[in-house]
């Protein structure tokens, strides 16, 4: 079986490839470059080096959402595209999910932290055991001050990643009444084998769409989106 990962939910564009329970190739890159200029190249790239006939893949495990409204349109255009071009079904990853799979076995409660402005994130709550990955919580958009009190009510140690986490690391510390530890920089964000791994285990679940089915999963409204209501509501009251 072979996944096709994709992930370009937040600051990260990563591609991976994993064939039954084995990473061929991932290449992920933090960088001041747009998704759109980075993610099929790099796709390109890793195709190359493995000798890869994308016609061989079984699916596509795309990062579905939440994160950056802008990088899910350019990860989901581009996961939809080689679907409708190879004939593929998707996979469509929870982009917390994803995220929290990079610590697979951790014996601590797990807490992904991505920013979503405003001193909101999203994230959930997930704990590993030999059985695999259990949902806590699932992937929300809330205060950073809604899921500490969780965390803080729970009486678990837990281990924080995500790009959120510079970001509240003050507050964590100042406010986390549990153990805990953040994630090192090799698993601390987004990865693609994360998602194509995960995506595996998807895929023989049953949990596949069709390229024409797939939606990002935005949790909340864009900026602009909220703007707009904010302004329809303002002149309505007008």
């Amino acid at each position: 079986m072979r996944i096709l990962g994709l992930d370009s939910s937040g600051l990260v564009a990563s591609v991976a490839l994993v064939e039954d329970d084995n990473m061929l190739a991932e290449y992920t890159v933090n960088y001041k470059k747009t998704h759109s200029q980075t993610l099929l190249p790099m796709l390109d790239e890793i195709a190359k080096m493995i000798e890869l006939d994308l016609n061989t893949i079984d699916a596509i495990a795309i990062s579905g959402g939440p994160g950056s409204f802008t990088g899910l349109r350019i990860g989901s255009a581009t996961a939809k595209g080689l679907g409708f071009a190879l004939k593929k079904p998707l996979i469509q990853i929870p982009t917390v999910d994803g995220l929290a799979y990079n610590l697979y076995g951790c014996k601590d409660m797990v807490c992904p932290l991505m920013d979503a402005r405003r001193n909101q994130t999203y994230t959930g709550l997930y704990r590993f055991d030999a059985e695999g990955m259990h949902v806590l919580e699932p992937q929300c958009a809330v205060g950073i001050n809604e899921i500490l009190a969780k965390i803080n009510d729970l009486g678990q140690a837990v281990v924080f990643l995500g790009d959120g986490v510079p970001v509240f690391r003050d507050y964590i510390k100042e406010n986390c009444k549990v153990p805990y530890s953040f994630a090192p920089a090799h698993m601390n964000k987004q990865r693609a084998g994360a998602v194509a791994a995960l995506g595996e285990k998807y895929y023989q679940e049953g949990k596949v769409q069709t390229a024409e089915e797939h939606r990002p999963d935005y949790l909340r409204l864009s900026q602009a989106e909220r703007e707009r209501m904010e302004k329809e509501k303002a002149n309505g009251q007008a």
